[in-house]
């Protein structure tokens, strides 16, 4: 335990902040995924005591107040207990072009990695691909990170850092590609280099295919502009979709949110009043449903 540990610094409370980042999970873990997990596993790894429960506090009472991610930094503000924000930098060691083209010629050969990349998921063994490459997806020690406050608490990391460091798993959770971002590649700099790397591979393997003749388009005029009567079942079975706001919840939580509602909790219930209306009026039946607003 460090000097300032044993209470020569004594933390005062945090003026609220307005407008400030919550964090989606009210108790809890930060984060779902494996790479959130694993990003959240190096901040507790620093062993930085009580400040990691202040951080979480601050992350979900809404002390953050901005977060920017750029190659290899991070800069961001919370309030404290005086009047101007603190500020945040958090520096990631970023990893050059040629590394980036290098494991991306490693995954091309992969297709189940390149698959997983391309809808948006890290593989789990992606880590070991960056080995093999000798490069590392995450810090691996305290020295990879540069992390300054400009708070009067000498500890480094200090809760506001961990604050925020809590706020980025959740929105790594969201959007995985921004902990490729932090490490010099954004999602579609690497996607262009996996998919050039996937092209060179697929000409080197391919043998040359002769063409095949085109179709010949169809001569009755009269069918090709009047077309051809729709068929009863066209839209096939029409009912309630299984799955209510499916669309939203396919897209996930918004970035950085500062409401005190999660955005998907206060759509949901609009999906769900909505969608017997639309059904029917698609069925020729508007008049029939309720009034509600």
């Amino acid at each position: 335990m460090s000097y300032w540990d044993w209470g020569y610094y004594k933390p005062k409370p945090a003026i609220k902040a307005k407008g400030g980042i919550k964090a989606q999970s009210k108790r809890g873990a930060f984060g779902e995924s494996w790479w959130a997990v694993r990003w959240i596993a190096v901040l507790e790894s620093f062993n930085i005591g009580a400040r990691l429960g202040r951080g979480r506090s601050y992350a979900r009472s809404g002390q953050v107040l901005s977060i920017e991610i750029t190659k290899g930094e991070i800069k961001s503000q919370v309030q404290g207990s005086r009047p101007k924000p603190y500020d945040i930098k958090i520096k990631v060691k970023a990893l050059p072009e040629s590394d980036w083209r290098k494991l991306a010629n490693f995954l091309s050969s992969q297709a189940l990695f390149a698959a997983k990349l391309l809808s948006g998921e890290i593989p789990r063994e992606i880590e070991q691909a960056f080995k093999e490459a000798g490069l590392s997806l995450f810090p691996e020690r305290l020295d990879d990170l540069q992390t300054d406050c400009s708070c009067p608490d000498w500890s480094n990391p200090c809760k506001h850092i961990a604050a925020v460091y809590y706020l980025l798993g959740e929105e790594f959770d969201r959007d995985p590609f921004l902990v490729f971002k932090l490490r010099g590649a954004s999602r579609e700099e690497f996607i262009e280099m996996l998919g050039a790397a996937g092209v060179a591979q697929e000409k080197a393997e391919s043998a040359p295919v002769s063409a095949l003749p085109p179709e010949p388009l169809e001569t009755d005029t009269a069918s090709f502009w009047a077309g051809s009567p729709l068929p009863d079942d066209f839209f096939g079975e029409v009912r309630l979709p299984p799955i209510t706001a499916a669309l939203p919840k396919r897209l996930g939580n918004f970035p950085f949110w500062r409401g005190e509602e999660r955005l998907q909790d206060a759509v949901e219930p609009v999906y769900s009043k909505a969608a017997p209306h639309g059904l029917n009026m698609f069925l020729g039946d508007g008049g029939s449903g309720t009034n509600d607003d």
